[in-house]
């Protein structure tokens, strides 16, 4: 046969599909009815099964795995559609029409205390200002302590680095997003300058050891690879080791900080910038206890546990492809105690504001393991 007779014969299956398909669907809305009157969940796990088994056992060996494929989709889609049917509200749901309505023509106020890790100086006292033009600030010895802080309402809010475009994600935060129950009400980009400095300038002593925050100390690998020399120590903060360094009586030490910290305590700069990438940028966030969705926030995160199963990973990228939203970041950690099993963590560029994608939070909650709406925000 010749091509177009070929493309011919598969349009005419499309169209016959196609009718077929909005029949299947029609079908669905019927289920869905039945099931909204006798409270059954939406999802039923032994009928897909059952259904595939029998389908990919008439489709052959050859075309089974693409039936099983084609009805995984059809499934989520039948569930998406079922799901929209629903009248009542999901808790999810109901939560953030609140959190707009509280917040509706507001804004981040400008006066807030705020837990920051580190002491004066520290790239996340600079986020914070970025944020807050007049914050009262209580600096914590830890991540955790910053979670805490806001978990417990010591601070109404916490900044907290979470990636760097150099090092990539910030690793122990993700770790600790499981532990403490929290919500993300805005971002900071904040270029990094990562200086090496040291108490005295005119020392003509080599430098033997430089301390710094792990992070930074990655970022300026470049760097210490080119001196294998001088050892490396990590510290709890760039800040923190600025201040150690102006403390110490020894003359071969030195810290990978910021400016801030350079004119906080007295060191002299010895090279201006070490940075790996001169676009070397940290992505901060602003946490809060309570759920807050200012105006214009346009992105949303999501932490999920998913069925350890084939294809669970992709029916959630795919619901969200459907829905035209973009994907912005996936970031996988493994699920303590359970061998290969994985949390993961969503950015999208998404509002909030926007029905049919609170419709889709909605849905993504009711199919997942463990499902948390991190928040929706707005990033600087």
């Amino acid at each position: 046969m010749e091509l177009q007779d070929i493309r011919r014969n598969i349009d005419a299956i499309d169209d016959g599909l196609v009718k077929l398909f909005a029949q299947r669907m029609e079908c669905a809305r019927q289920v869905a009815e039945a099931k909204q009157q006798t409270g059954k969940p939406i999802r039923d796990h032994a009928r897909e099964r059952e259904i595939v088994n029998r389908l990919t056992a008439q489709a052959g060996d050859a075309y089974a795995p693409y039936v099983k494929a084609l009805y995984s989709h059809i499934f989520d889609l039948s569930r998406s559609y079922q799901s929209a049917l629903w009248e009542r509200r999901s808790p999810l749901e109901q939560k953030i029409a609140t959190a707009l309505e509280e917040t509706q023509g507001k804004r981040l106020p400008e006066h807030a205390l705020v837990a920051c890790q580190g002491t004066e100086g520290a790239y996340a006292q600079q986020a914070c200002e970025r944020l807050f033009p007049y914050p009262d600030i209580l600096y914590m010895s830890s991540f955790d302590g910053v979670f805490s802080a806001v978990e417990k309402g010591m601070c109404r809010y916490g900044i907290l680095p979470i990636e760097n475009s150099t090092a990539g994600s910030v690793t122990q935060v993700y770790d600790l997003m499981e532990k403490h129950h929290f919500y993300i009400v805005g971002a900071q980009r904040l270029r990094i300058e990562h200086r090496l400095m040291r108490k005295n300038g005119d020392s003509k002593a080599p430098i033997t050891e430089v301390v710094s925050h792990e992070q930074a100390l990655r970022q300026c690998s470049d760097w210490l690879a080119a001196h294998p020399e001088i050892k490396s120590t990590v510290m709890a903060n760039t800040a923190v080791a600025a201040e150690y360094v102006a403390n110490s009586d020894r003359d071969d030490l030195a810290v990978i900080a910021s400016k801030a910290c350079a004119d906080l305590y007295g060191l002299s700069e010895v090279d201006d910038d070490i940075s790996n990438s001169r676009n070397n940028y940290t992505r901060f966030i602003c946490i809060s206890r309570k759920l807050e969705i200012y105006p214009g926030a346009r992105k949303i995160s999501l932490m999920l546990n998913l069925a350890h199963e084939p294809g669970a990973l992709n029916a959630v990228v795919s619901r969200l492809a459907i829905a035209g939203v973009n994907l912005l970041k996936l970031e996988s950690r493994p699920l303590p105690g359970r061998e290969f099993e994985f949390r993961f963590f969503f950015d999208m560029a998404a509002s909030a504001a926007d029905p049919d994608i609170v419709r889709l939070m909605g849905e993504l909650e009711a199919h997942c393991d463990k499902f948390t709406f991190l928040g929706c925000y707005d990033e600087q």
